[in-house]
């Protein structure tokens, strides 16, 4: 019994982040998935409207829900990751996962207007 209290003892509190601090963390998620690109397009994924929705937990734990311009892209397996590893390195984010979906299909109705001007639509 002595053992186990000593145990309990010695793991760290698991620190919850206040509604600011989410909200920072956000943020500065937002500026890191900012930096992956498209290879076949000269615009940051968040841009182009690829990412449906970023959600920070209490732990620090991020949720990306990102989607891709087709089925058959060819960064399908890389670009996922990318924004994984960035999301990751943000000091404050404790894990990070990317997570692709279909629904709703991207359009380029979903892009941003600087998005459109720096493709010249």
């Amino acid at each position: 019994m002595a053992e186990q209290k000593k145990t309990e003892e010695h793991q760290p509190a698991v620190k919850e982040l206040t509604t600011v601090e989410q909200g920072l963390l956000y943020h500065q998620a937002i500026d890191a998935i900012r930096t992956c690109y498209d290879p076949e397009i000269p615009v940051n994924i968040y841009e182009l409207g690829l990412i449906y929705d970023v959600k920070v937990a209490a732990d620090g734990g991020v949720l990306v829900i990102m989607t891709l311009t087709t089925p058959n892209c060819p960064a399908a397996q890389t670009l996922p990751r990318e924004v994984e590893a960035k999301v990751a390195a943000v000091q404050g984010v404790t894990a990070a996962r990317a997570e692709v979906v279909w629904d709703p299909p991207w359009s380029q109705t979903m892009m941003s207007e600087a998005a459109r001007l720096e493709l010249g639509m």
